[in-house]
């Protein structure tokens, strides 16, 4: 009887050990996958001045008259002056793009906001632009154009638009310097908690910014400023990389 309690004993012994070596081992595979799978997660920026190379400038010439007649010669009259002062001021016709002639009939309208259905004048107008890479020429001629509405011509300007064509160009060095930018951060938080920063595992790029110079503007769907001249060029990059 006691050999045989004896042998109870000694496997309940020799199961208890068992479950507690395995549970040791599994305890232990499970630390070493939660320390491969540990990761951290950072938002990277990189920012570069860039300066516009190409403008863009919209002005047009726009009469109205209770004759037809009288808004048409009119309206030849201010483009002809239009074209005299871009002339004047260097602008090369090869640069200029003349829209055509666009009419629309005023009706007449009661006080009480009703239209007639008469009409009583006619609106005229026709629109120019101009595309060109001598940015500051341009600027300077929109600078002067308020000297032909000085002289009495319908005109309606609009403010240049500045765009830089050039961005492919600096993409990669933009994303470089943001991932980059991405590790450093990663590095700094890995080294508070003891840890070394490992590979890679995901890198998403977010949306270029352009903006104006020392701006601090930002949309989720990016920015694009054609406003300004001298701009930066912001990328970012989301990366998680693995913590060793």
């Amino acid at each position: 009887m006691d050999d045989r309690k004896s042998q109870y004993l000694y496997g309940f012994a020799a199961l208890g050990l068992s479950i507690a070596l395995g549970l040791f081992f599994v305890s232990g595979a499970l630390k070493d996958i939660r320390r491969g799978n540990e990761e951290v997660t950072v938002t990277g920026s990189a920012r570069r001045p860039i300066r516009s190379d190409f403008v863009v400038w919209r002005l047009s010439v726009a009469v109205q008259s209770a004759s037809i007649q009288a808004a048409s010669a009119e309206l030849t009259r201010g483009t002809d002056r239009v074209r005299e002062f871009l002339k004047a001021e260097g602008v090369n016709d090869s640069l200029l793009t003349v829209k055509p002639v666009e009419a629309m009939g005023i009706s007449e309208t009661l006080p009480d906001g009703r239209e007639t259905g008469r009409v009583i004048a006619t609106r005229l107008s026709q629109a120019f632009e101009i595309r060109s890479r001598d940015v500051d020429g341009i600027t300077r001629v929109s600078q002067r154009a308020s000297s032909l509405i000085a002289d009495g011509v319908p005109l309606q300007a609009s403010s240049p638009e500045y765009l830089y064509t050039k961005l492919a160009d600096v993409r990669a060095g933009l994303l470089e310097d943001a991932t980059r930018d991405a590790k450093q951060r990663a590095e700094a938080i890995a080294k508070s908690s003891g840890a070394t920063v490992g590979a890679v595992r995901d890198a998403r790029m977010g949306v270029f910014q352009i903006t104006p110079r020392f701006s601090t503007e930002i949309s989720d769907y990016g920015v694009n400023d054609v406003s300004s001249i001298d701009k930066d060029v912001t990328a970012v990059v989301r990366a998680t990389f693995q913590l060793r």
